[in-house]
Order: C-alpha cells, then sequence, then structure tokens
C-alpha cells in the first residue's frame, strides 16, 4: 500500500554534467527537488535512485545531508534501478520525478495522486502522466503508475530507450496497459523550466533569485505570474530542444 516517490539523480550530464548538484540559492539542485516532493501531503516515502558510478558518491553524500534514501542501480538501464529500488518495498503506487526538475510543485503532485485514485474506483489504471500531451512547461513533469506495471515493464522491455526513460514500454503499448494524459487548465507548455543547458540553468536562477524564501514554498502559479511579467527569462532558453527518444 501506499504511494513511494523514485527521485532519478546522476551526475553524468551530457549536456550540463554536475547539473543536479549545482547551486541555486544556495543548495543543491537535488536538494531543491527532494524538499519540494518532501512537501506533498500523499507521498509516503521518498528515495533517490542513483547509480553504481564512483563520481555518483557525491550524489549519495549529498542524500545522507539531506536525510534522504538513496538506493544505487544500473546507470544506463534505468528501468532496472526503479525496480530494484522500489522492488520489496510493499508500495502499490510509484511516482517517477527527475532531478532536473527543481521547480517540481507538491500541489501538481498531489492533484495528480487524487486524480489516479479516483479513476482507480472506476477501472484500473496502470499509468497517468501530465507529459503524454504537453500542457504543463517541461519541468513539472510527473508519472504515476502501479508497482505491477513496473514490474512488467522490467520483465519484458527490451529496446534501449525502454530501458533508459522507464515508463516507455508503459504508455507505448496501450493495448497492454490503461493510461491517462494528466492537463492542465491553463496551457503554458512553451515555457522551458527544466534543467538540461546553461540556459536552463539562468532561467531556473533568475526565478530562485527573485521568488525564493529559506524555508518557503513558491508554486506553479507564482513561477507562471513571474514569466508571464518577465518574458525575456523565460526568451533566454526558448531555442533548446528537448532530446526525443533514443537521442
Amino acid at each position: 500500500m501506499g504511494v513511494l516517490c523514485i527521485i532519478q539523480a546522476r551526475l553524468g550530464s551530457t549536456r550540463l554534467p554536475g547539473k543536479v548538484l549545482k547551486k541555486l540559492s544556495g543548495k543543491s539542485v537535488l536538494e531543491h527537488v527532494i524538499y519540494r516532493v518532501s512537501k506533498s501531503n500523499l507521498i509516503d516515502q521518498i528515495i533517490v535512485a542513483t547509480t553504481t558510478n564512483k563520481e555518483d558518491d557525491k550524489i549519495v553524500d549529498e542524500c545522507l545531508k539531506i536525510g534522504v534514501n538513496y538506493y544505487r542501480g544500473d546507470e544506463n538501464n534505468v528501468l532496472s534501478r526503479y525496480y530494484e529500488t522500489a522492488f520489496d518495498k510493499g508500495y502499490e503506487t510509484i511516482i517517477r520525478i527527475t532531478s532536473d526538475c527543481p521547480l517540481i510543485d507538491p500541489k501538481i503532485i498531489d492533484n495528480m495522486i487524487i486524480d489516479f485514485n479516483n479513476e482507480n474506483e472506476k477501472y484500473q489504471l496502470d499509468y497517468l502522466s501530465n507529459s503524454l500531451k504537453e500542457t504543463f512547461p517541461r519541468g513539472f513533469d510527473v508519472e504515476i503508475f502501479t508497482f505491477n506495471s513496473l514490474k512488467e515493464a522490467y520483465e519484458n522491455a527490451t529496446l534501449e530507450y525502454e530501458k533508459e526513460h522507464v515508463t516507455p514500454y508503459i504508455y507505448l503499448n496501450q493495448d497492454k496497459f490503461t493510461i491517462k494524459n494528466y492537463y492542465n487548465s491553463n496551457k503554458y507548455q512553451n515555457y522551458r523550466l527544466t534543467l538540461d543547458t546553461y540556459e536552463d540553468y539562468l532561467v531556473i536562477k533568475n526565478i530562485y533569485d527573485n521568488i525564493y524564501k529559506e524555508d518557503s514554498m513558491f508554486f506553479y502559479e507564482d513561477i507562471i505570474s513571474y514569466l508571464n511579467q518577465y518574458p525575456e527569462i523565460a526568451n533566454i532558453n526558448q531555442h533548446i530542444k528537448q532530446k526525443k527518444l533514443g537521442e
């Protein structure tokens, strides 16, 4: 029973190496992600899933400093890392968050958990995402799925991108799984608020420099309001393209 959130984190980014330990207002990106996810009212446990690579000892050190549980697994087969992290924990519902989303919103997470649970009262929903059809900015991505779906993907996925990105085996096999997209009523998908390049970092750092306050939360609406007021900030990384599956 319960809800387990697994946050994947590693230092070996190709476009912005070490990005998850970069500082925003004196704290690492990873610490901000964990703090913001911890403000969810419906998540029962958070575990950081990192790799066995020597360089990711720094991720472990950061987890120990923050006081969050971690698991170390395969660098490239992130699907196996997720399954091994969740295995034998007893959680029926798994949430996938990536550590390059330091603006992730716990209210969006909770609303999606509620929607996932409500749909399960009507029929067996295997997977819920807010990024299959994008109506949120990139950087607010949340995926929720059952442990049984994760297990089936782990046992049957064969393609490299299915293993690297954890969930494609689920959402690309709609004959096997029941999936749903979670929509945002106000569409701001053109804003890019994930951390993958230096330009992304400049945008997110500006947001933190201007609306973050120590030990308090700011939310999706605050971020959108700020960017609508200062569109030149959002323009800094508008030319950056998100990598596609298999790239």
